[in-house]
């Protein structure tokens, strides 16, 4: 299958945003684990998105904070970020600021 000329090179520095959506991780785990599968979630989903493995993705704290503000069993419904894949292949994902 012959490589999309239009799409940047994987070597290149790649910046995107998104809106992880968080309502899986709200139905499928118990109340005591919420917060935790929230963030696996945002871990797999940009891993996903950014074509990377899950094990390069640097997650900042400011993300880790917002989805554990309300406690463990009430995760926000989404949580919007910018993530940047370098040309080592580490993604780095920062929480946008919110206006």
């Amino acid at each position: 299958m012959a490589r999309n000329p239009n799409a940047p090179a994987p070597t290149e520095e790649l910046e995107r945003e998104y809106v992880i959506p968080l309502r899986a991780s709200m139905h499928q785990p118990s109340r005591r684990r919420r917060s935790g599968h929230a963030l696996e979630t945002v871990r797999r989903f940009i891993s996903r998105h950014m074509k990377g493995k899950p094990e390069d993705v640097w997650i900042d704290p400011r993300i880790n904070l917002y989805i554990w503000k309300r406690g463990i069993q009430h995760i926000p419904r989404q949580v919007h970020v910018k993530a940047i894949r370098f040309e080592d292949g580490l993604i780095e994902v920062d929480l946008l600021d919110e206006a």
